[in-house]
């Protein structure tokens, strides 16, 4: 029975939350997160927070929405609300999407040196 997260009340919603951000956070390896994402999420959910996760990047890199519609093959709708994420006070997309940005440069230059 599926239930909306409107209808669970304060209380219930700390403890739920609580138990996956503690959950996420006592992962030591990306092999560990990508063990556990796999086994929490079903592929389309997880390609989705990925998709997300890509449009904050590009749009941080002040890439256009048209460009990003185009090429990416997502609404505007979609742009729009990674947007609005981006644009509130916790900063959890641009700190994500740096160290993102860190790993996959560190990655690239591995792979130039071999």
């Amino acid at each position: 029975m599926k239930v909306r997260s409107r209808k669970i009340d304060n209380k219930e919603k700390a403890e739920y939350l609580d138990a996956l951000y503690t959950a996420v956070e006592s992962l030591r390896s990306r092999e560990e997160v990508k063990n556990f994402l796999r086994d929490l999420l079903t592929e389309g959910e997880r390609i989705m927070v990925g998709r997300r996760i890509v449009i904050a990047k590009r749009l941080l890199n002040e890439e256009s929405y048209e460009q990003i519609i185009r090429e990416m093959r997502v609404g505007p709708d979609t742009i729009m609300r990674v947007h609005r994420w981006l644009e509130d006070d916790i900063e959890g997309y641009e700190k994500a999407v740096k160290k993102l940005e860190k790993v996959l440069e560190s990655r690239q230059e591995k792979r130039d040196k071999a």
